[in-house]
């Protein structure tokens, strides 16, 4: 019993080490965590649907407390038609604007529009093709407001109260011997039942004002819908190939945009790993010594060589700042032009070639050709 408990216990901890860090065993104790991490994976995969949707979501909830609240119209002949038609556009104006705020393609498209030509052609109709598109996307929110607004016929009643005939509704006597400011004042209390006398007269002309706005909001769902079947079928009939064009070139600059970020991000992490290593190194030469001497230091130390070399390779060569810096300037002064080499995949051809051919006189059987191939692209990144 004495000898077989050591058997058991030592391996353990070594065993449970690799457990806990594999990634597929993490995720089948949290499943929350992989259900959250999914999502996320969604949203982000599919932020601009998710940004629209929110829009959509901020304009109809904005829409529903205003009508929710009292309307607080002046009543007063200078101030209702401002009021009215204000309340109407300056909240879609609004909300246009953060439809463009909340686009993460704006930034791409001022980039692209005003970046330095340099060896990479700028072409008009994707800067259209992409600034169409963030127009689109961000008339959804304006689109919902003007609709509800129309629908619920309080700003509309405010606005066009001062141009209503009461005569209309069979009360002849109720503007007799009146002079003109004072009809547009008593006009102007329609929308305010606390301040308009005749209840019956203000019930029938606010509904029919009302009546009014509900038909132009209709109207107006009817036009947004009309424009956008429109948009979608007669869309085919042009060229198609310059429709295809212009959308792959418009998509290219938007992921090679989020690619760039990406590799920026992942060099700056590696380029800080290395950094505050070398640090830590040439503060205190005992750190790797310690290490050394510490228990199961066989797998401790292959991981952080393999950690070392995956934050080696993802340098690229560039270890200082001003080569960063001159990186950076390149990448926007003058982009590479988009057209592949194809004299680098000759030479892998060649140099394949040749490492068969000069197997037998190197040593090495061919099938040990790609090997020797990898080694020798490594050990030109590690020099550089």
């Amino acid at each position: 019993m004495t000898l077989c408990a050591p058997a058991v216990t030592q391996p353990a901890p070594r065993q449970w080490q690799k457990i806990q860090f594999h990634p597929n065993q993490r995720s089948t104790t949290s499943p929350k965590m992989d259900k959250f991490r999914m999502m996320f994976q969604f949203l982000q995969s599919n932020q601009e649907s998710f940004m629209n949707g929110i829009c959509g979501i901020m304009a109809l909830a904005s829409a529903q407390m205003y009508s929710a609240f009292e309307f607080s119209c002046p009543c007063m002949p200078e101030y209702n038609y401002t009021y009215g038609i204000g309340l109407l556009i300056i909240p879609t104006i609004w909300f246009f604007l953060l439809g463009f705020v909340m686009n993460n393609n704006v930034s791409a498209l001022t980039d692209e529009w005003k970046r330095p030509t340099g060896k990479r052609s700028k072409d008009p109709t994707i800067l259209r093709y992409m600034f169409c598109s963030i127009t689109q996307r961000s008339l959804i929110a304006p689109a919902v407001w003007v609709s509800v607004t129309l629908m619920d016929g309080k700003s509309f009643l405010c606005a066009f109260s001062i141009n209503l005939d009461i005569d209309m509704f069979g009360n002849y006597s109720l503007l007799t011997g009146m002079s003109e400011v004072e009809k547009l004042r008593l006009l102007a209390r329609i929308p305010c039942k606390d301040l308009f006398e005749h209840q019956e007269v203000r019930e029938a002309a606010s509904r029919y004002i009302k009546c009014i706005s509900q038909a132009c909001g209709w109207m107006f769902l009817l036009m947004i819908t009309f424009t956008a079947f429109l948009i979608r079928a007669i869309r085919p009939c042009f060229s198609q190939a310059a429709f295809l064009k212009t959308k792959y070139w418009s998509h290219y600059i938007e992921i090679e945009r989020k690619m760039f970020d990406d590799t920026c991000k992942e060099h700056a992490k590696s380029f800080a790993k290395v950094c505050i290593h070398q640090y830590f190194e040439n503060i205190s030469g005992e750190m790797r010594s310690f290490h050394h001497h510490r228990s199961g230091k066989d797998d401790s130390d292959d991981e952080d060589e393999d950690t070392r070399r995956s934050d080696e390779d993802k340098l690229l060569g560039i270890r200082a700042q001003d080569d960063m810096n001159k990186v950076l300037w390149n990448w926007h002064a003058s982009k590479p032009a988009l057209a592949l080499r194809k004299d680098q995949m000759d030479s892998e051809n060649n140099g394949r070639l040749n490492g068969e051919a000069n197997g037998a006189a190197n040593g090495f059987a061919k099938g040990h050709t790609p090997d020797v191939e990898k080694r020798e692209w490594a050990v030109y990144y590690s020099k550089v």
